[in-house]
């Protein structure tokens, strides 16, 4: 068993809380990220979609988990379990510091996540206090004029990345 955590960096311009629309243990949001196989090392072509709210039963297991899959390639299967409670916003403190914010944790079996995609529902807040909900970040970034702040606000520089993580 080894753990990953998907950490997310960016540039957030007079913007705070990046987060996932929920909160970052939001059970609807999807995270979509390639994996790797740990037998052979063939990466899935198209990202998988995971999400809290969807478990399947575990082969040969009473336990369940988030994904089941098989490996293209060998048939090896593997699962991916997300661990909830360790996620956190990227904070415009954080941004502005170069650091990075950790999002979710995944229990691997059999597999290693790959290229995490930004896609939509996000959750941003200005630091007027203007919430901007529902936040498409496929295109990799975000721009918007905050009326109350009377400033523009804007993601840019996005960067997700997986760390191997103990416990």
């Amino acid at each position: 068993m080894v753990n990953y955590t998907l950490m997310i960096s960016a540039d957030l311009e007079n913007l705070t809380n990046l987060q996932p629309q929920g909160g970052c243990d939001d059970s609807a949001f999807a995270y979509y990220f390639k994996l790797k196989c740990g037998n052979c090392g063939e990466v899935s072509p198209k990202e998988t979609c995971l999400s809290l709210n969807e478990t399947v039963p575990i082969p040969k297991s009473r336990g369940t988990t988030n994904l089941v899959q098989k490996c293209k390639f060998c048939d090896r299967e593997g699962t991916v379990t997300m661990i909830t409670g360790r996620g956190q916003p990227l904070t415009q403190e954080a941004s502005e510091a170069g650091k990075s914010s950790r999002l979710m944790v995944f229990d691997c079996r059999g597999f290693e996540p790959l290229e995490f995609a930004f896609y939509g529902g996000w959750k941003v807040e200005s630091v007027a206090g203007t919430t901007y909900d529902d936040v498409d970040l496929s295109a990799g970034e975000f721009a918007e004029y905050d009326e109350k702040g009377e400033c523009p606000v804007m993601i840019s520089n996005l960067r997700a990345s997986f760390s191997v993580t103990k416990s």
